[in-house]
């Protein structure tokens, strides 16, 4: 791969000026003019190996059919996948010792610069699977102030911190620097590491947007875009500023999609900045998990709160969920009253109260971490026994990406559903579109199916 070279010009203006991209108002906003950006960013700035992507078509859009695990991948080590003997002990260290499915499914053809959209649930090692080949392809290659080579896309500050947990060993393994940028948080330590030169940018789409209309970022020399936890983005209406982001960067890139479920939008994102991917998936985005069991508990309003006190306590971690940030500091406090050690998670929070509250329930401070959904997707704890979802969810999905808490990379664990008397027809609808065969059981404090949950 052709090395980046630095701007000629000796004039400092000049050169700021032609390396920031135009504001955020001014990027392309209809398909025409993203069109004629992608074909112009293709003709001057991409290595000839790399097509152009296809103009972006005004039909439905519709996902490929996936293609299944190649079976004869299966069992193959990181080296003989193509993973460079550098990243190896990276590897070890974060835990990694054999591929998962994902990562032995993907592999060969990130590796090979194809694009790719995978699918697993979550804890399916999606985070390593795109780690890898981003890193591989920018080892090497020059780093310039504001210019960063990698990008990766993320729904929440959460998941951004998690993610940089498992590129930073990697990227460091390879001489390569990073930085997390999202909201919420002071503008100036991201500023400054742009300033430097990062070689990989891992960001929230709204504060990437703000660093960009500022000039402190261009995503023109990006080389590899992967988008994680892409469906996420679009529950959350940040679909629009991802398609601006995407156009911002060279149309011949390397693009990856990961995520747990494909819908809602995502296959529009994949006609029109994905060129002829490759689709792997490992498991039905509603397969069971093994080694997960499901529990419905139906109880009375007048006992809940003790069968809530009585899942909280025991020895292991349980993590906790409610519908709203009231409730999850509500039930924080009033466990940690009754001596069930608990801290909250949602987002009121500041950035360094989340990471506190994080700290204290992964070193075992706190046994329970009680969370709205801000934490189904991204917050990875080791040993998660139990998950308890004290309001029950509006919607399937989400009640699988909470459920994903526990029985994560082969472990086991248990969930359980507190469920209110009104609320029957709602969580026998939630089952059915989760695919999940619970029974109901209903409970009293001390009812030994409690007990022998709790531990």
């Amino acid at each position: 791969m052709p090395a980046l070279s630095r701007p000629s010009s000796s004039r400092p203006a000049d050169r700021l000026n032609r390396q920031a991209p135009a504001p955020v108002s001014a990027l392309p906003t209809s398909r025409n003019e993203g069109r004629r950006r992608r074909q112009r960013g293709a003709e001057s700035t991409l290595p000839a190996s790399r097509s152009t992507r296809p103009a972006i078509s005004s039909a439905p859009a519709r996902l490929p059919a996936f293609v299944p695990a190649d079976p004869g991948q299966e069992g193959l080590s990181f080296a003989e996948l193509g993973v460079p003997a550098t990243l190896i002990p990276a590897l070890t260290g974060l835990g990694a010792v054999d591929p998962f499915p994902i990562q032995s499914a993907t592999l060969p053809a990130t590796l090979a610069g194809r694009d790719v959209l995978g699918r697993g649930k979550t804890g399916s090692g999606k985070t390593i699977a795109f780690a890898i080949p981003l890193v591989t392809r920018l080892t090497g290659g020059q780093r310039i102030p504001r210019r960063p080579r990698g990008l990766i896309l993320l729904p929440t500050r959460e998941l951004a911190l998690q993610v940089q947990r498992t590129v930073e060993p990697l990227a460091q393994a390879a001489g390569l620097r990073t930085v997390v940028v999202f909201g919420g948080v002071g503008y100036g330590n991201q500023t400054a590491a742009l300033q430097r030169g990062v070689d990989i940018v891992i960001a929230c789409p709204g504060r990437l947007e703000d660093l960009i209309s500022q000039r402190f970022c261009d995503l023109s020399a990006v080389e590899v875009t992967v988008l994680d936890e892409a469906d996420h983005m679009a529950d959350l209406g940040f679909l629009p500023g991802v398609r601006r982001i995407l156009r911002a960067t060279p149309a011949g890139g390397q693009r990856m999609l990961f995520s747990a479920t494909l819908d809602n939008g995502i296959s529009v994102l994949v006609n029109d900045f994905l060129s002829n991917p490759v689709l792997h998936a490992v498991d039905d985005a509603t397969s069971p998990v093994a080694g997960m069991s499901h529990h419905v508990f139906a109880v009375s309003s007048a006992e809940r709160t003790q069968v809530i006190r009585e899942l909280a306590a025991g020895k292991g971690r349980r993590l906790l969920f409610t519908r709203t940030k009231h409730g999850a500091k509500k039930w924080a406090a009033t466990l940690s009253k009754y001596g069930i050690p608990a801290v909250d998670l949602h987002g009121n929070l500041s950035q360094g109260a989340r990471e506190r509250n994080l700290a204290a329930f992964s070193s075992g401070s706190a046994k329970v971490l009680v969370a709205t959904d801000i934490a189904a997707r991204g917050i990875h704890v080791d040993d998660i026994e139990l998950v308890v979802h004290l309001d029950p969810p509006t919607e399937h999905k989400a009640y699988l990406h909470r459920s994903g808490r526990t029985a994560r990379a082969g472990a086991g664990g248990t969930v359980v559903t507190v469920m209110l008397p009104e609320q029957a027809d709602d969580v026998r609808k939630l089952m059915k579109q989760a695919g999940i065969a619970a029974a109901t059981i209903p409970v009293t404090p001390g009812h030994p199916a409690i007990n022998k949950i709790a531990g």
